[in-house]
C-alpha cells in the first residue's frame, strides 16, 4: 500500500483575520500619530478618525480617567488607549481575555509614537469587564 503525501489531506489555509482597527485621536496631538506609524508598521490597517473630546469614546469603552491617555483605538470589543505596544494588542487578540480594554496609562516616555521623550519603565494594564485591573505587560525594563 502506498501512503499519500500528508499535504494531499489538509484543507485550505485559514487566513489570519486582518489586523483593523479605528484610532480615535484630538486634531491636535502629534504623539499619536507616532503610535498609529508603529501599529502600522507591524502590519495593522488603522483608521483614524479626529475628535475634540475623547471622553465619551473611552466612556462607551469603560476606561477610567485614571487609565486614560491621548488616544483610544477600538479593535473587535476592546479599546486600546494609550502607548500600547503592537505585541501587546496581538497578545491581547490572541489571549481574548474577558475584557473591556487595555491601557498604557498616561503617556509613558519610550512607549510607541513617544521614543523622543527618553525611556522610562511602564506597564500596560487590562481593564477586566468588572471594572479591576490587572498588569499585562511590563516594558523598558519594569
Amino acid at each position: 500500500m502506498t501512503a499519500l503525501p500528508a499535504l494531499a489531506f489538509a484543507g485550505p489555509a485559514l487566513a489570519a483575520p486582518p489586523k483593523r482597527m479605528t484610532a480615535y485621536k484630538t486634531p491636535w496631538c502629534g504623539c499619536c500619530g507616532g503610535w498609529i506609524a508603529h501599529m502600522r508598521q507591524a502590519g495593522w490597517t488603522v483608521e483614524v478618525v479626529e475628535r475634540e473630546d475623547l471622553a465619551p469614546i473611552r466612556a462607551q469603552h469603560g476606561v477610567p480617567d485614571r487609565l486614560a491617555s491621548c488616544h483610544t483605538a477600538v479593535v473587535g470589543a476592546y479599546a486600546i488607549e494609550g502607548h500600547v505596544p503592537a505585541g501587546d494588542v496581538d497578545r491581547l487578540l490572541s489571549e481574548r481575555p474577558a475584557a473591556r480594554a487595555l491601557s498604557a496609562p498616561g503617556m509613558p516616555a519610550g512607549s510607541p509614537g513617544m521614543e523622543a521623550a527618553g525611556r522610562e519603565p511602564y506597564t500596560t494594564v487590562l481593564i477586566l469587564n468588572d471594572g479591576s485591573t490587572r498588569v499585562f505587560g511590563r516594558h523598558n525594563g519594569t
